[in-house]
């Protein structure tokens, strides 16, 4: 397929270890895919790594907490590549703690990112969506978002919220093509998740019935199904991937 003829996938928060998966395999699934970043020490090293494996990924810098920020870095795109078909909201950090000592920053800080980037993203590029009667929108959620977790009340807030997002935005977009779907996957075997304490690291792997973390890959598999044809009669739905953490 003419690289001009592929449908533009755009990943926010792309350089991180879920970003870096996703982009890989929609870029081997065919799409064109823009990745979007904050941190240009970070981006030039991630580009670099991308290219020596063969996968070509657009870096376009854009803050998704700030709506005009967001807003210039589609246009951007759009102007530069072309109009974004599908948006996959995975930008988020995390500022753990009990909400006792927690400051109005932290909250903030986590709200904006995780959940008001949603908002700003899918604002920027949902009008575009609409006239083309096409679309797709997968948001990045948790588990922790489903079940809760001590110390991360802004965390599971963010992530709770982005799911009723989804619900609401399917059914006003369903009739446009557009579909909108939420991932919640678990402890996932990200540079994060593995940095920790390799004793902190058994206790989390204990409570997982499938004994082990998810893959990156695993959770960019199932994104790019999401993006394709294939899912067109799925929407408003919420994927847990989490090895039977937990189950509802």
């Amino acid at each position: 397929m003419d690289k001009q003829n592929k449908r533009v996938v755009l990943v926010t928060g792309a350089t991180g270890g879920l970003g870096t998966a996703m982009c890989k395999k929609l870029y081997e699934d065919g799409y064109h895919v823009v990745g979007n970043y904050r941190s240009k020490e970070k981006s030039e090293p991630w580009l670099a790594e991308m290219k020596k494996d063969n996968c070509h990924v657009e870096l376009f810098y854009g803050d998704v907490s700030d709506f005009d920020s967001t807003a210039e870095m589609i246009k951007k795109i759009e102007r530069d590549i072309g109009p974004v078909d599908t948006l996959v909201n995975n930008a988020g950090i995390t500022r753990d703690m009990r909400l006792i000592n927690m400051t109005k920053d932290d909250w903030n800080a986590v709200i904006n990112t995780n959940l008001n980037s949603v908002f700003n993203c899918t604002r920027n590029v949902l009008q575009g969506m609409m006239d083309r009667k096409f679309g797709r929108i997968i948001n990045i959620s948790s588990v922790n978002g489903q079940r809760g977790q001590f110390g991360q009340t802004n965390y599971s807030a963010a992530k709770a919220g982005m799911h009723g997002f989804t619900k609401s935005l399917a059914m006003e977009v369903a009739k446009f093509g557009i579909t909108v779907n939420t991932i919640s996957p678990g402890y996932i075997a990200t540079d994060m998740v593995m940095a920790v304490p390799e004793k902190v690291l058994n206790q989390i792997v204990a409570q997982v019935p499938m004994g082990r973390l998810g893959g990156t890959e695993e959770v960019a598999h199932l994104v790019s199904f999401l993006a394709s044809d294939k899912s067109s009669f799925i929407t408003g739905s919420n994927y847990s991937i989490n090895g039977g953490q937990h189950v509802y």
